[in-house]
């Protein structure tokens, strides 16, 4: 409750679990009420539930007569303090709840530094083991503008995740047993390659090495079927080709190890598609002996009947193929024998899997099946999220590549927006030692790339553009990092710590100051909402609204003014905004900077 003893972390949060306690005990309203309670207007408050419209709606009920119940009830309840939160109703049926000043201030001065807010938002995910499945790379072939997205979105829900007190484990599920590593090694053999001998970027030369050979394979059947032949003598076993797919892998693993530490990435484990090969078959057998699975030219697959698309009456049958005609595994084979590896060794409540849009259907059948499985087998059936996004395109609108058509290697990428950054820090600050330049442009180059993809909605497309996200204007890396320096630079100046206590403040008072405070008091919203649907942009947007807030507190109230009493009060206000967005930033995986 809202009460005089506590300073809860989401008040939001109380508030819905108040009302939703008041509802069950009034007979106007049953137990499947929901209060939806959300972020309010700030004209209006700074939550409101709006739940009351559609129940309302559903009964056949005036809404705003059941509201105004409602509210009495809250009234009467006990569980709203009048000094701590003012309740009104506006509109057909919106309860408004307003924090006082007294409890803003309270609240600002409980939760002070980093770790009071990650102990307040430990308690949204507490208790709960979840496998993050990126940023799981393809072997064998260069990293380019496409692995971008899993590699900063997976990182930014990792984080969160962490922060918001779940047990993470990022998985770097790689493809190392597909098909493309016949080809692979059909190749190197009709070259005669010592893998040992490439030194000169060996990934690089691996990668030409699978286009020459794709290429053979367009042309000319039978070098089709050799690497058919070379692929399953890998997935027998063969000792030759066991050794070059070890090596292979090696090179791989060492290129991507270099791009994940430049990007902030982090893995705890690496199992790729091969740790899976002596698994499937109790895939198979599980499948086949429950009813799930069966034969269909050859191939092993289970049908999905109770969904149009996958049902074998659709005009175009969609089956979920676990086993192709040849007896090799595949995407769907090692996927299924993953998720209940992940089950029962890591014993995952939750699995999170990252990929682009195109892998949808993939997903959907993975998680029928391995619902229908483990309903039938009594396994533990984990909750199953598949975070997907749209494209990045070029100002044309086309997908983003090369003047050749080529797709962008992702290395060139991030040592062009060093470059470009440093160009940009440098105008900017030409006094700076040339290494400092370099360090910020590192920063903010990475950064602005990272913030470009996470401020937009995952699930659409959106344009690159190097102006605009390394741009100082807008809702961009360098805007909040620069928000961040120069609230460093007023303690600076002040000869102040900006992380130590600051005694001595005296109340709120202006409207900038009261607006910058509610915009505080609402991170753990804003981490709520990105947590809902794992979309990141919804933080983002928050630190850039968060950012104005301050813009516009700094320029109507000035901070070291005479009175020690409000002097403190408009540092704390800058203290708890330089605490929030360094927070916000790190949990986007893009390292704060001192000054820029």
């Amino acid at each position: 409750m809202l009460g005089t003893m506590e300073l809860h972390f989401n008040p939001g949060t109380v508030i819905e679990v108040a009302l939703r306690q008041i509802a069950a005990m009034n007979n106007a309203f049953s137990e499947d009420f929901e209060p939806e309670v959300r972020p309010a207007d700030p004209k209006f408050g700074d939550f409101q539930a709006n739940g009351v419209l559609g129940f309302a709606k559903s009964k056949g009920a005036n809404p705003r007569a059941l509201a105004q119940q409602l509210l009495e009830a809250a009234q009467e309840s006990g569980q709203f303090d009048p000094a701590r939160v003012e309740l009104s109703l506006a509109g057909p049926g919106f309860i408004n709840f307003k924090c006082t000043p007294r409890y803003l201030w309270d609240w600002l001065n409980r939760y002070a530094d980093a770790s009071d807010f990650q102990t307040g938002a430990g308690k949204l995910q507490a208790g709960r083991k979840v496998v993050i499945d990126y940023p799981s790379a393809n072997t064998a072939k260069q990293a380019h503008i496409g692995h971008l997205r899993p590699m900063v979105i997976g990182e930014a829900i990792a984080r969160l995740l962490d922060f918001c007190g779940a047990e993470t484990l990022r998985d770097n599920h790689i493809g190392d047993w597909g098909t493309n590593f016949g080809t692979l090694i059909m190749q190197i053999k009709r070259e005669g390659i010592d893998l040992n001998q490439l030194v000169t970027d060996p990934l690089a030369q691996l990668d030409q090495l699978y286009k020459d050979g794709s290429a053979l394979e367009k042309d000319a059947p039978e070098i089709r079927d050799q690497s058919r032949a070379e692929l399953l003598k890998l997935q027998e076993g063969d000792p030759e080709n066991t050794a070059l797919w070890e090596r292979i892998v090696d090179i791989s693993k060492a290129a991507f190890e270099t791009l994940y530490q430049q990007m902030g990435v982090r893995i705890d484990v690496t199992l790729g598609e091969s740790f899976y090969r002596d698994k499937v078959e109790r895939v198979y057998r599980e499948l086949t002996e429950d009813g799930f699975a069966e034969s269909s030219e050859g191939a092993l697959v289970v049908w999905h009947d109770d969904v149009k698309k996958f049902a074998r009456d659709n005009e175009r049958p969609y089956p979920f193929n676990i086993r192709k005609k040849d007896g090799a595994s595949n995407y769907a084979s090692t996927d299924l024998a993953t998720i209940l590896y992940r089950v029962e060794h890591y014993k995952a409540d939750e699995v999170v899997y990252l990929t682009d849009a195109r892998q949808q259907d993939h997903f959907q059948q993975l998680f029928l099946t391995t619902q229908k499985w483990f309903a039938a087998r009594k396994y533990p059936i984990p909750d199953t999220r598949h975070v997907w996004w749209g494209t990045i395109l070029g100002k044309d609108k086309k997908p983003f590549k090369t003047k050749s058509g080529e797709s962008i290697k992702l290395q060139a990428l991030l040592d062009e927006a060093c470059e470009r950054a440093f160009t940009v820090v440098t105008e900017k600050n030409p006094e700076l030692p040339e290494s400092e330049r370099r360090t910020i442009a590192e920063s903010v180059g990475i950064g602005a790339l990272k913030y470009a993809d996470l401020s937009s909605n995952r699930t659409q497309d959106y344009v690159f553009d190097w102006d605009r996200m390394l741009s100082f204007e807008g809702n961009t890396a360098p805007y909040l990092l620069y928000a961040v320096a120069r609230i460093n630079s007023i303690f600076r100046k002040a000869e102040l710590d900006p992380e130590a206590p600051l005694e001595g403040a005296s109340l709120l008072e202006t409207d900038t100051e009261f607006a910058l405070a509610r915009k505080l008091i609402s991170l753990p919203s804003a981490l709520n909402l990105t947590l809902n649907d794992l979309r990141p942009h919804v933080l983002c947007t928050y630190l850039y609204e968060l950012a104005g807030a301050y813009s516009t507190f700094y320029n109507a109230d000035k901070v070291m003014v005479d009175d020690p009493g409000t002097r403190t009060r408009r540092l704390l206000l800058c203290a708890r905004t330089r605490t929030v967005l360094i927070t916000g930033l790190k949990l986007l995986g893009i390292q704060p900077l001192e000054r820029m």
